[in-house]
């Protein structure tokens, strides 16, 4: 146990060919959870799964089936394995009985790896309503680990875009919310462009649609939520520069913050480099 605590408080090597034996072998154990992208990289999914399914209540022929998928992923970029894996999870146990428990048992394992596979379940639950996914979505959304923090907004947008728009009022309260990662898990969920996933048209097209919730952070103190936000308008100015000029304009004339301040100079920036050429 302290020989793992050590290995907790590492920093992370620079290049995989860097990674300490040791470092390597708990993750594949699923002892640790990866501190940087390199470490992400280098886990080998099916050594790891080996090493925890005795700890999951699979049966045998369950436990097989999603070794195999896992195997088959092997050659697929990371977040193909990721989502696949959860796919194969959520298809192997829709039916049993252990299928809750199995989940929570990955979504509160040590290793984030296991914790993204609990949450590619969900992605690959079409029975979900929206407001299940933002529900069991909070506690990914919230995780310590960054990877998983990514991951927690993905897997609702990706099976639910569409709501995210028709929908949108349910992300006030997390917008709202005390913890600053829930208010930046609503507004990078709601992104017009997002990152490794699809555009939403109709926000890249009408963005007033978001702007009640994008309002409810335009003084947040916390970076992490600034850069969203910033990042947010940034995405919209692209196609309605004219949208996020005059919410910037405006918020500019009715506070002083400099939060606000900071959050509108990083949200024009493709706009001033447009200006510029």
């Amino acid at each position: 146990m302290a020989d793992l605590e050590i290995l907790k408080a590492r920093k992370g090597a620079v290049r995989r060919s860097e990674i300490p034996s040791n470092v390597l072998a708990a993750l594949n154990r699923g002892e640790i959870e990866t501190v940087n992208l390199v470490e992400f990289l280098a886990v080998d999914h099916a050594k790891l799964f080996r090493s925890t399914k005795a700890h999951l209540s699979l049966d045998e022929k369950s436990a097989k089936q999603i070794a195999a998928k896992i195997k088959q992923l092997s050659g697929e970029g990371i977040m193909q394995r990721l989502a696949g894996t959860g796919r194969a999870f959520h298809q192997v146990l829709e039916e049993s009985d252990n299928r809750e428990a199995v989940y929570q048992q990955l979504a509160t394992h040590p290793s984030d790896i296991l914790r993204n596979w609990a949450a590619y379940m969900d992605a690959s639950n079409a029975k979900l309503t929206f407001a299940q996914r933002l529900k069991r979505a909070k506690p990914f959304a919230t995780d310590a680990n960054m990877g998983v923090r990514e991951i927690a907004w993905m897997v609702v947008r990706v099976p639910a875009a569409d709501s995210i728009v028709s929908q949108i009022e349910k992300l006030h309260p997390f917008a709202r919310h005390k913890n600053y990662l829930m208010r930046r898990f609503a507004i990078e969920l709601s992104r017009p462009c997002g990152v490794w996933t699809k555009h939403i048209t109709a926000l890249k097209e009408r963005p007033e649609i978001a702007q009640p919730l994008l309002e409810q952070c335009r003084e947040d103190e916390t970076k992490y939520v600034q850069d969203s936000v910033a990042n947010w308008l940034n995405d919209a100015s692209k196609t309605r520069p004219d949208f996020v000029e005059g919410l910037c304009d405006r918020w500019l004339s009715e506070t002083g913050s400099k939060h606000t301040q900071r959050i509108a100079h990083r949200a024009l920036r493709t706009l001033r480099k447009k200006a510029d050429a």
